[in-house]
């Protein structure tokens, strides 16, 4: 599987954990739509199909991250 450049996968990561505090805020369909958006780009990124898994990956597939690094596990 291909792998996205860190760069990118930065940006998703930084614009799901935006949405879904934005999700949590107010809601809303723009919002929503926004956020079904990354999270599905960011499973194609990972070859995942769940948003927490994503991100998991994502962060896993960073430089510098380690495999004992718990920060992947925070939100």
């Amino acid at each position: 599987m291909p792998m996205a450049h860190p760069a990118v996968l930065r940006d998703l990561i930084e614009q799901y954990q935006a949405l879904r505090l934005l999700q949590a805020q107010e809601g809303g369909n723009t919002v929503r739509q926004r956020l079904e958006d990354v999270t599905y780009t960011l499973c194609v990124s990972t070859g995942t199909r769940d948003g927490d898994a994503a991100l998991i990956a994502a962060r896993h597939q960073l430089p510098g991250t380690r495999v004992e690094d718990d920060s992947v596990l925070t939100c």
